[in-house]
């Protein structure tokens, strides 16, 4: 196999000199826990004290990952992507507020967002939470109560706020249809998941019926979704609509077992690295022999997991721009992963945040705990941008 994701020349061929020694002294700082425990826990603070960080936080994390704070100036950074072959998959980054009316104009920035992408051309995707658009009280009381899987709620009130949230999903999903624009439903804790996975199969049996727009999350550090996964196919299978799977390892490892060791149950996350490794490599490989089937994006920065399913789409005969298999890594990080598969012709995107400063700091706080707590990723992340910096002042 050709494919190599390790030129840094054409990993950052779209950043400048001066960008990448931004981007280098940003994760030379996030590679301290330490660091990363007091900027969370100070910077919301300074946002709302009136200080002038704005520009020192635009400057730095936010134009590492985040796309810019409006559609228009997301556009710019889409455009910059595209003329390197790489797709985006545009997210509302604002952490929702409770409140119907919160949840209405969070529905309200994605519909918007729905109809830019549609004027794009490398833009075929929108992602959601669920947690924008919904309350996460109704969600854990739908998840919790056995009885309420068979749409028998306690009160006329959680009906009446579920019926809401499935309005408003539907709305979503109707202009997706319309559009042409893929939509993937985010993942969450497993105190809250059951509900969203339900809503999804909805989904996916009234929308996927000829070609797949509406994408369940599979989040594959948990010991039941590969599974998870199986069943899904076979119930996609039996009611005939096409099953869409964004596969990641998972974002709430920590979190998970604490809660289940507060309560004194089985931890729902894998023992182990190497098991989590598995079932993701297991899951990619699932969907790959049954591709006609189901579309799936590989949603990850692990280099051997993308070299994998690249090896078994060559040994199956599957072209690189197969529609039906998509890979794709946050904006800002893996960027040798990206754009050495675009070149090769990999239908890559990159998951790409919009949104004011001061209401994208929590999604911007979790990339940086995700780089200073994820063994590894900050080290490869600098050792790329350290090789690209030599690499150019070698050639002046």
């Amino acid at each position: 196999m050709s494919l190599s994701l390790d030129n840094t020349q054409i990993a950052f061929a779209y950043k400048s000199t001066a960008e990448l020694k931004r981007a280098r002294f940003l994760f030379t700082v996030i590679q301290s826990p330490i660091i990363v425990s007091l900027a969370t826990k100070l910077t919301p603070a300074l946002m709302n004290s009136g200080l002038p960080v704005n520009g020192l936080i635009r400057s730095t994390i936010f134009n590492q990952f985040v796309g810019g704070e409006t559609l228009e100036e997301t556009a710019r950074v889409a455009k910059q992507l595209g003329a390197y072959g790489v797709q985006v998959i545009l997210d509302y980054g604002v952490e929702a507020k409770e409140g119907e009316e919160n949840f209405d104009n969070v529905t309200e920035k994605i519909m918007e967002a729905l109809a830019f992408a549609a004027t794009q051309n490398n833009i075929p995707f929108v992602s959601i939470k669920l947690t924008g658009i919904a309350s996460l009280q109704l969600l854990e009381t739908l998840n919790e109560a056995p009885r309420l899987r068979s749409g028998i709620h306690d009160s006329e009130i959680e009906d009446a706020a579920w019926e809401r949230v499935k309005e408003r999903m539907y709305a979503i999903c109707d202009l997706a249809a319309e559009k042409g624009v893929g939509i993937l439903l985010d993942a969450e804790e497993t105190w809250i998941q059951d509900p969203i996975d339900r809503l999804a199969i909805e989904l996916m049996a009234e929308y996927n019926k000829e070609k797949v727009v509406v994408y369940n999350t599979y989040q594959l550090y948990r010991n039941d979704r590969y599974h998870f996964l199986q069943l899904s196919y076979k119930i996609a299978k039996e009611k005939n609509f096409k099953l869409g799977a964004k596969l990641v390892r998972g974002a709430y490892m920590e979190k998970e077992r604490l809660r289940a060791k507060e309560q004194g149950v089985a931890s729902p996350i894998h023992l182990d690295k190497e098991a989590t490794d598995k079932d993701f490599d297991d899951a990619a490989a699932f969907c790959i022999q049954n591709k006609e089937n189901i579309s799936f994006i590989l949603a990850s920065h692990n280099e051997q997991s993308n070299l994998k399913i690249a090896q078994l789409m060559i040994e199956k005969g599957i072209s690189a721009g197969d529609p039906h298999v998509h890979f794709s890594q946050l904006y800002g990080m893996s960027d040798p992963i990206s754009f050495n598969m675009a070149k090769e012709g990999y239908n890559v995107s990159k998951y790409l945040p919009f949104g004011p400063i001061k209401d994208v700091i929590p999604y911007l706080m979790r990339r940086a705990e995700e780089n200073s707590s994820v063994n590894g990723q900050t080290s490869r992340e600098l050792l790329f941008i350290r090789q690209e910096l030599a690499r150019r002042k070698a050639k002046k």
